[in-house]
Order: structure tokens, then C-alpha cells, then sequence
């Protein structure tokens, strides 16, 4: 009986020493799985390289094993463990992917900004396009010079701030930066860049022949600088949907003509655009409507201002044939019903050859002023004749014409000193010349107007100081007549 109970006892130790193995195999095989991915890692801001490292949650997972990706392999590479090398400035979302399901994941945005300019260089249009399509506030995109055939309309969305702009430049010294769209139909949706974002540089880029605008701006504060809008199937540049405070520097818009000879103009802020906008430096010539419009519908009593800027043989086309369409060289304003105010503001300006006025009415009701300007060679070179729809102030002083003057009506005018009164006498003998092709010579190579003798004053002439002090620099006991002082 004892032998019995001890093998008994025995036995019953052995299962039981069996069956807590077992449970012990049980406990291993249950696994922790990943929760959460936390990556910690620097901005590249000096050097090409920076460590990421992942922080997996729970510590006692049972696999810490993870994968990384970056969202954009041409900006920069990343290795497996973790190490990113740069390749260009740029923003990219590195990823960290537990493997024990693959589904936990963890992102960072990573900043790369320590290559200059030179080494960001955008050399063809895959490199243009992506640089557009992910840039960010503070970014430069600098672009070779070259031609670059684009056959689809870019949006550029991405907004800069007032203290970190985006830039799109051309790269000095590589010569100019040519954007062909001259794949594209005409159509009202084919502009080629719409600029439907704030604070934004542009410079020395040429868009070309693109099937509606060249560049419609739609967002505020942009600059665009010495950049060209050329044989484009609607205005060259345009400004609407609001965009407001937009300053358009030492531009070019030409050639530009839409299939109905009609509808096409070099600049226009236009329709629905916004206040505050500004054109200094800028030349349209040969467009088949306007050199400037400005013609307003669901928008009222907004600025636009215009600074040395020359409105040159509007109402043509490119092989010089006239056109059917306004052929003015300034359009002030104007609506559909007639009531709108344009208010606009002209200063040392020229309008040469256009085929009908040089500075124009065409309903518009608000404010103009037109300072120390000229008008040579068109239709009628200032005309604001709208008996039934006058605008609510006409201001015109210190300018000069040679040809037929139009009329000039207003609720309220103010027009003094100009070369048509106080007895005085206008005649080709006032000018060192009257040859206005010479405004068409190539702009010198900080992008400003070129050096010209077009109706720059004869010593003897006597527009010298017969003008009247309106806040412009001038020399001698007053400002001279016209656009040029002496």
C-alpha cells in the first residue's frame, strides 16, 4: 500500500510539473503587438544628413522592428536605419512603419534648407512641376534658363507669408526662362498659370502662347517682375477673383490675339478683381483689344495705379494688321451697366499709335488722375466723353499730346497746366524725337525701361517748367510737361 501511494504521489508531481510547462508555453506565445510610432529627428539645416529614430509603444512589445519611407525620393533618400541623405531644398514626410502587422505607422515632416540656390536648380519640366506642385511658404524654385514645353495649365495653390514669400525665379547668367504652351487649344480654361495664391516672387519667366491668359493672378500681394506674356489666345496678364495689392514690375505683354481678332488685351485688371494693384514699368503693344483694361463686373470703387508704364500700337496684330477689337492704350474702367467706379491713377505713362484712344473713358464712374503723361499718334489721344455716364473726377495736369486731343467730361475736372493751355503751343519742334519704336528696344539688364529720346523736351521748348508741383520729383522752378523731364 505504501509503494502504492508514493508511485501515486509520483505520478501526480509529473503531471502537474507537465501541465505547468504547458501553461508556460501558453504565456509565450501571446504576443504584444506595436500601438503607437513616435519619430523624433531634426530639420536639415546645415550639411545632407540627420538621424531619425522611432520610439515604438508599448516598451515590451513583442516585435520593435520598423521600415522607413520618405514621401518624395527626388528631395532626399532614407536608409534603413533611419539616416536621411538630402538632395535638394525641400519639405518631405518621412514615415516609420511597425512590422509586426504593418499597420501602425508613425510621420514627421522633415524641412531641408541648407543647399544654396545653385544646387536646387530646376533644369527640365519634371523638376519644374514637382518643384510647383510641393513647394512651400519661404521656398526659392530658380530655374536654367532654357525652354521649357509645357502642355497643361499650372495651378499654384500654396500660399506664401508676408515674411516668407515662395519665389519662382529664372537663373541669372543662364538666360531667359521660356514656358511654351503652345500645345494648348483655345479655351477659356487654358490659361497658363493661374496664381490663385498670396505672396508669391516671379521673375524673369516669358509664358508663351498659352489658349486663354498667360498668367491670371487671382490671389494678393504677389510681385511679378520682369517677366513677358506673349501670342497668348487672351489677355497676357490678368488680375480677378479678388486679387488684390498685386504690384506688376518692368513687364513686357505683346502679340497676344485671340482667334476672333477681338478679345484680347496685354494687361487687365479686370471683372472682379481687388484694390490696391499697380503696374510700374510695364509695356503692352500690339495686343489685338487693349493695352490695358479695366473693366469691372461685381466689383466697385477699387484702386489701380500705373507708374512709367507705355501703351504702344494696341488694336494690331502681330503682323500689324488692324484688328476688330477697342484698340486703346489705357481702358480706365467700364461695366455692364454703367455705373461702376474705376478709380486709376497715371503717372509719367505713355500711349503711343494705338488705333483708337490713348487714354480712355468707356463708361467708367469713378476718379481718374492722370499726371505728367504723354499721348502721341492715337485715334484720340485723352478722351473721357461719356455725356450720359461721366466719371465723378477727372484730374489731368502736366501732360503733353501731338495729334487729336478727343474731350474730356466729368461730374468735377480738375485740368491744368497741360500743353493744350496757358497759350501754349505744341509742335514737333518740342522733342528731341517723335520715333516711338525706339520704346520697343530691349530692356536694360536689371529688367527696367530702356534709355529713350522719344519726346524728351528741346532745350528751347517752352514745355520746360510750365507745369504744376503734384508731388513728383522734378527739376528746375517746375515740372515739365509730358512724361520725360529735361
Amino acid at each position: 500500500m505504501k509503494f502504492f501511494r508514493l508511485n501515486y504521489l509520483l505520478l501526480s508531481l509529473f503531471f502537474l510539473a507537465c501541465s505547468k510547462d504547458s501553461v508556460g508555453e501558453d504565456i509565450k506565445e501571446v504576443e504584444v503587438l506595436v500601438t503607437t510610432v513616435n519619430i523624433t529627428g531634426a530639420d536639415i539645416t546645415e550639411g545632407t544628413t540627420s538621424q531619425m529614430n522611432a520610439v515604438v509603444i508599448p516598451e515590451n512589445a513583442t516585435n520593435k522592428s520598423i521600415s522607413w519611407s520618405i514621401s518624395d525620393t527626388s528631395i532626399a533618400e532614407i536608409s534603413s536605419g533611419g539616416l536621411i541623405t538630402a538632395k535638394k531644398n525641400g519639405t518631405i514626410t518621412v514615415t516609420a512603419t511597425a512590422l509586426d502587422k504593418g499597420t501602425v505607422k508613425g510621420t514627421k515632416e522633415i524641412v531641408i534648407s541648407s543647399f544654396t540656390p545653385e544646387e536646387n536648380l530646376i533644369e527640365n519640366v519634371t523638376q519644374l512641376k514637382s518643384a510647383l506642385s510641393s513647394v512651400k511658404a519661404g521656398e526659392t524654385i530658380l530655374v536654367k534658363g532654357g525652354t521649357y514645353v509645357m502642355n497643361s495649365k499650372i495651378t499654384l495653390s500654396v500660399s506664401g507669408t508676408e515674411n516668407n514669400k515662395i519665389e519662382l525665379l529664372a537663373k541669372e547668367g543662364t538666360g531667359r526662362v521660356k514656358l511654351d504652351f503652345s500645345s494648348m487649344s483655345e479655351n477659356s480654361s487654358n490659361q497658363g498659370i493661374v496664381l490663385n495664391a498670396d505672396y508669391w516672387y516671379v521673375k524673369g519667366i516669358d509664358i508663351f502662347k498659352a489658349g486663354d491668359n498667360g498668367l491670371q493672378v487671382r490671389g494678393s500681394n504677389n510681385l511679378i517682375e520682369f517677366c513677358s506674356f506673349s501670342e497668348c489666345s487672351d489677355t497676357g496678364l490678368q488680375i480677378d477673383n479678388g486679387g488684390a495689392n498685386n504690384t506688376i514690375l518692368n513687364c513686357d505683354s505683346f502679340y497676344n490675339a485671340d482667334s476672333t481678332n477681338e478679345n484680347a488685351d496685354g494687361f487687365a485688371c479686370k471683372l472682379t478683381a481687388g484694390t490696391g494693384k499697380k503696374f510700374i514699368g510695364c509695356r503692352a503693344w500690339q495686343n489685338l483689344d487693349d493695352g490695358w483694361d479695366g473693366y469691372l463686373r461685381g466689383v466697385d470703387n477699387i484702386l489701380t495705379t500705373y507708374e512709367n508704364c507705355w501703351a504702344i500700337k494696341n488694336g494690331y496684330n502681330k503682323q500689324g494688321v488692324v484688328g476688330i477689337g477697342d484698340g486703346n492704350g489705357f481702358k480706365t474702367g467700364g461695366s455692364d451697366d454703367k455705373k461702376l467706379k474705376h478709380n486709376a491713377k497715371y503717372t509719367n505713362c505713355i500711349a503711343v499709335g494705338n488705333t483708337a484712344d490713348g487714354f480712355d473713358h468707356n463708361s467708367n464712374r469713378g476718379t481718374v488722375t492722370i499726371y505728367n503723361c504723354s499721348a502721341y499718334d492715337n485715334g484720340r489721344n485723352y478722351n473721357f466723353s461719356g455725356s450720359s455716364n461721366p466719371l465723378e473726377k477727372l484730374i489731368i495736369k502736366n501732360c503733353n499730346y501731338l495729334g487729336s486731343y478727343g474731350s474730356t467730361n466729368a461730374t468735377t475736372t480738375d485740368i491744368t497746366n497741360n500743353s493744350w493751355q496757358n497759350g501754349i503751343t505744341t509742335t514737333q519742334e518740342d522733342f528731341v524725337s517723335i520715333d516711338y519704336l525706339q520704346l520697343l528696344n530691349e530692356r536694360k539688364v536689371d529688367g527696367s525701361l530702356p534709355d529713350v529720346t522719344f519726346f524728351h523736351l528741346n532745350a528751347g521748348s517752352d514745355l520746360i517748367d510750365a507745369g504744376v508741383d503734384v508731388a513728383l520729383p522734378f527739376n528746375g522752378t517746375a515740372p515739365d510737361l509730358g512724361a520725360f523731364e529735361l
